[in-house]
């Protein structure tokens, strides 16, 4: 709330006081209130509000309290599993709710191995599996726990030379590497590939290579038939698998890892570079020698031209849904504008509710703008309320400003749901949290941010 780049909501704010015919807001116009409101919203989280956060057990790698057994299960000569693939052996599994999770064959470890893979006598599974069913689980397959002992291991010699013979490039590649699997969870972003889609789906064995172990969604965690279950926003995921493919997964998936990833920087000549192309670029907008959108889109160019950014993060950088989002609203925002719905919008808001009160309209913007932000994206509600923040000031004959900047502050203060903004949505999981856990903090801090920026906005922004 401090800078015109710190959000959208600002961007789209100033726009549309440019398109008003008094030119947009400068860099740093939202500071003088937008510290205000952010201080003070600061002090009440950091003396008060904390005590209204609902005490929840954070969903950490040791909250997977999954009651379920990870045992390794020898294949015997005879056992029903000998000859079948590892995809029909999971179909066997599923209905227990059991899964495969990593095969040994030859003292190689393979994690998260091709459901092609036929199974062959002598091989060690992995097998995750609830207690109550875990005997079930061996006696369907003919497995036995590998603790015990086979009485007809003959030819052992033989048999490890032959199945040496026909160890797998799958096999040498794991043994060469020598990567040890590690445990890690992540958070699923908003715009993540994996909304709406199973882990079956997303083929994240054979295109990732790694386990999904268990999931957390608003604290309460399932193990069972994972593989079906379709992924929302907030999942918070316990992955199994080697740090490279971990770290492939989060970056392609649209996933934040809970875990500490070191920071490299290439060098400190490409350093310097970002930093003094990013103080150029805002001293362009801060000085008035170019627009934002131009100097930013230079910013940008200069970048990848010194190769400070790689060009292909510059197109996974950009939120496409975002982009087409507001593609669709601004015609209709215009729309509601030229056609006169904001104007009858604006009337019915101070007729019937405010009653001409300059100071109560200004107060019934901030609100319904909060309002709208902790239902629709913050960026699509500045684009339907900066109009009817316009035809309000005009139907009262006030100064416009104070308005707008009541929408840019109110787009920027979405506390009562998980679904207001996506900082929101991603402590949900991590946290624990429930949907309507969110109000009790939420609603005290958007009543101080009313009680704060109304004065402030009178103060800086005058009617």
């Amino acid at each position: 709330m401090t800078t015109l780049i710190g959000t959208p909501p600002n961007l789209i704010v100033s726009g549309f006081r440019a398109a008003n015919g008094t030119g947009g807001f400068a860099m740093f116009d939202f500071a003088p209130v937008g510290l205000a409101v952010a201080c003070t919203g600061v002090l009440f989280v950091t003396l008060l509000g904390w005590r209204l956060v609902p005490r929840r057990k954070p969903s950490g790698m040791e909250g997977f309290d999954s009651a379920a057994y990870i045992t390794e299960a020898r294949v015997p000569e005879e056992a029903k599993a000998v000859g079948l693939s590892l995809r029909e052996v999971e179909a066997e599994l599923e209905q227990a709710g059991a899964q495969v999770l990593a095969l040994v064959r030859n003292e190689v470890r393979v994690t998260a191995p091709s459901l092609r893979r036929r199974v062959q006598a002598r091989d060690i599974l992995l097998i995750e599996a609830e207690a109550e069913s875990l005997s079930n689980v061996l006696s369907s397959l003919g497995l036995k726990l590998a603790a015990e002992k086979a009485n007809s291991d003959k030819d052992g010699v033989a048999a490890d030379a032959e199945d040496q013979s026909a160890e797998s490039s799958e096999d040498k590649a794991a043994r060469e590497k020598g990567e040890e699997p590690v445990l890690m969870e992540f958070v699923v972003l908003p715009d993540s590939e994996l909304i709406g889609r199973s882990a079956r789906e997303i083929r994240l064995r054979s295109r990732y290579n790694i386990n999904l172990l268990a999931l957390s969604r608003q604290g309460q965690r399932s193990v069972a038939r994972l593989r079906a279950f379709a992924f929302t926003a907030g999942d918070l995921l316990l992955m199994q698998g080697s740090p490279e493919a971990l770290g492939e997964f989060a970056t392609t998936a649209g996933c934040v890892p809970l875990a500490e990833r070191e920071l490299r920087i290439p060098d400190k000549r490409k350093l310097v570079q970002a930093c003094a192309i990013m103080a150029g670029t805002i001293l362009c907008v801060t000085l008035g020698l170019l627009p934002a959108a131009i100097a930013f889109s230079a910013g940008v160019l200069a970048s990848m031209a010194a190769g400070t950014v790689p060009p292909r993060s510059v197109y996974s950088a950009i939120d496409g849904s975002v982009v087409v989002l507001l593609g669709a609203l601004f015609p209709v925002a215009a729309a509601m504008e030229t056609t006169g719905a904001a104007g009858l919008v604006a009337r019915f808001l101070l007729e019937q509710l405010v009653q001409g009160h300059e100071v109560l309209a200004l107060a019934l913007i901030l609100v319904v703008t909060m309002t709208l932000s902790d239902l629709m994206n913050n960026a699509a509600t500045a684009a339907v309320m900066c109009p009817i923040a316009l035809g309000t000031a005009a139907q009262l004959g006030a100064n416009a400003d104070p308005f707008l900047m009541a929408v840019a502050i109110g787009g920027s203060c979405a506390f009562l749901t998980p679904i207001g903004h996506q900082n929101n949505t991603l402590i949900l999981g991590p946290g624990g949290f429930r949907f309507g856990d969110y109000w009790r903090l939420g609603l005290p801090l958007e009543i101080v941010v009313v009680l704060i920026g109304i004065p402030m906005l009178l103060l800086v922004w005058p009617l």
